[in-house]
């Protein structure tokens, strides 16, 4: 039986990305559809419901940081993350706008 379609539940860009100095080298290697890992930052002293976007699953060394969710849309996503659902991203959308690296991602819910 094939595996029900996941539940979108945010369309967002990703925040910050233009503080990561890497991604101009970084952004060919990232493509539309690829799965992207969602890491909760509880300990952040700028927002309390930061959540990490990161290119590759924890173990996978060729995984970068992309920037975060942004702060106005975050709560929900970090409150299920802290919950333990398994919550990951999908790469929408990228697009240079300047030096701005433009990415657009849906956050997904795993569905049985």
């Amino acid at each position: 039986m094939k595996p029900a379609t996941p539940l979108v539940l945010l369309e967002c860009l990703v925040a910050g990305t233009s503080h990561r100095p890497e991604l101009p080298k970084q952004e060919k290697s990232l493509k539309i559809g690829q799965t992207l890992r969602l890491e909760r930052e509880a300990d952040s002293k700028y927002d309390d419901w930061a959540v990490k976007v990161h290119s590759g699953a924890a173990d996978d060394k060729a995984s970068i940081w992309l920037g975060y969710l942004p702060e106005t849309r975050n709560e929900t996503v970090a409150r299920l993350l802290d919950a333990g659902y398994p919550l990951t991203a999908r790469l929408a959308h990228k697009a240079w706008e300047d030096d701005w690296l433009h990415l657009e991602i849906e956050v997904l819910l795993p569905r049985d």
